[in-house]
């Protein structure tokens, strides 16, 4: 039996920070369930662009295939092939990421028909996680997140979702030039010793149910 393969995307610009550890860490997951899995950093990509608007998905012989060639395309490639999609984003002004939505836009918009009797083309449906972080309170971005998740589901695949709020930016906050008095950066750190590795935890379980 061959294994499954499953397509990860960074769509956060920090290496090794809450977003791409999540990533990661579901990643891992899916691979303890015997899946192969490639990874993307959309920050890392020849340049991009969101949905040009040029409607060539729509002529029959493109349907679900987004004809804008560029640095996008080998990871729209990849998702259409695969048999999961892990997704991270962290949250800036109360959205996800430029780099994010261009992917997304291309995504969705590939198997979108505009007719009503089948309203989407995708033909080949995938489970996806997407994981959301930002450094707001836990429950600031559920209605963001809940919108996102059911526009995947409709046409990618059934969509789990992981949000990791309040989350640490920096490892010493003192060393800034400005007073970062928004924040109790002591309490930061305190939920990114705590909590923080119980979402890791859920992020590698969640990766190996994606399998």
């Amino acid at each position: 039996m061959m294994s499954k393969k499953i397509i990860a995307v960074n769509a956060g610009p920090r290496k090794g920070w809450n977003t791409d550890t999540l990533i990661n860490e579901a990643i891992k997951g899916a691979e303890s369930a015997g899946a192969e899995v490639s990874k993307f950093d959309l920050f890392r990509l020849e340049r991009y662009t969101g949905c040009i608007s040029c409607f060539g998905c729509k002529k029959e012989k493109y349907k679900g295939h987004c004809i804008n060639r560029d640095g996008l395309t080998p990871v729209l490639d990849a998702i259409r092939e695969s048999d999961g999609l892990i997704i991270g984003s962290p949250n800036y002004l109360s959205e996800a990421t430029a780099s994010f939505r261009a992917l997304y836009e291309r995504l969705i918009f590939q198997n979108l028909t505009y007719n009503v009797q089948k309203p989407c083309c995708n033909e080949h449906f995938i489970p996806v996680l997407l994981i959301m972080t930002s450094n707001a309170p836990d429950t600031a971005y559920t209605r963001l997140v809940q919108n996102y998740q059911q526009t995947l589901s409709r046409f990618v695949g059934p969509t789990d979702v992981l949000i990791s709020c309040d989350t640490l930016q920096l490892k010493d906050y003192s060393k800034t030039d400005w007073e970062w008095s928004l924040f109790d950066t002591e309490a930061k750190q305190r939920r990114h010793e705590t909590v923080f590795p119980q979402e890791c935890a859920k992020a590698f379980e969640m990766g190996a149910a994606l399998v």
